[in-house]
């Protein structure tokens, strides 16, 4: 019974916006450190903490969480397609004791993902498929949202059922930090895109993918030369939050309200929900100790990009 974690942002636009070279090599030095970390650890099992950008989850049916019991990766972004390696059984079994500790979850034997999850399990890992895994959707853009606490408490329940593992655990939280890329709203939306949120964008027209692609990249580049054509990025806060999860204060964060967020760092900040699922997991194995924090504000990226690893305290 062991476990360690790591937390990464992640962003669609790497090779297509990029930020000089000198940002470039630290965010590969940060990288290189932690799939270091990862592999010397050797895993047994990943537990993935991630959103989705309406690829997979859409309005037909919106749970704030859900556990994957077999999932698929489109290759959105230029990222790998095709399926995880979930372990079917013990995925139920994660689900079953995360409703049996009171926190709703939702399953699906097919879920759809997106650069989301597979992102992460490529630079932390080598691929898609190397390691058993089991993601856990975190619902970061689609209102209504769930609260700092709730995903707390969900992390905090998947946490009580790995430490019953005789396992390597590895936890992984992708996304964030600040950042508010065009991702459409319901609200707001056009018929067309309405009847996308609500379901038939599940298989886009390979034109369509490719102008909601062409659509963010060109927002990045105006974001590069006017930083407020987007929510501007916020700094001070990302580097607050990550010192917030890193000295184990997590229930300060639960009086943050989804309207305060927003405000704070954009709407798609919601996506850090995942850090703290993936902390508050950490914590059912006892006081941890977090090393190797990383951050840079890339307005290429449309993001506050960040990494922090951690390991129980015992572990040192």
């Amino acid at each position: 019974m062991s476990a360690l974690l790591q937390c990464l942002s992640h962003t669609p636009l790497v090779g297509e916006v990029d930020p000089e070279q000198a940002v470039l090599s630290a965010v590969d030095g940060a990288i290189a450190a932690a799939r270091a970390r990862i592999e010397r650890f050797d895993p047994e099992l990943v537990i993935l903490f991630a959103p989705d950008h309406y690829n997979g989850f859409f309005y037909d049916v919106m749970p704030s969480f859900c556990i994957g019991t077999a999932a698929h990766a489109i290759g959105d972004f230029g990222t790998q397609a095709g399926d995880l390696d979930v372990p079917e059984a013990l995925a139920e079994a994660c689900a079953g004791s995360v409703l049996a500790s009171g926190v709703d979850v939702a399953v699906s034997y097919a879920m759809q993902v997106d650069h989301g999850f597979a992102q992460p399990l490529e630079y932390l890992l080598g691929g898609i498929d190397r390691k058993p895994v089991i993601p856990v959707f975190v619902n970061g853009v689609a209102r209504p949202l769930p609260s700092f606490q709730r995903a707390r408490l969900l992390g905090e329940a998947v946490g009580r059922f790995a430490r019953g593992l005789d396992q390597r655990v590895l936890l992984i939280g992708s996304g964030g930090l600040s950042h508010q890329p065009p991702v459409p709203e319901l609200a707001t939306a056009n018929a067309h895109m309405a009847d996308r949120l609500k379901g038939s964008g599940r298989h886009l027209p390979p034109d369509e993918r490719a102008a909601r692609t062409r659509r963010v990249i060109d927002a990045a580049r105006v974001f590069v030369e006017d930083p407020h054509s987007l929510h501007p990025l916020n700094p001070e806060w990302d580097r607050r939050f990550m010192a917030t999860l890193a000295e184990g204060r997590l229930q300060d964060l639960d009086a943050i309200g989804n309207d305060e967020l927003s405000a704070l760092a954009g709407k798609s900040t919601h996506e850090v929900k995942t850090w703290v699922a993936a902390f508050a997991a950490l914590s059912a194995f006892g006081p941890y100790r977090a090393c190797d924090g990383f951050y840079r504000p890339i307005p290429e990226w449309i993001c506050g990009f960040g990494s922090l690893a951690a390991e129980p305290a015992t572990a040192a």
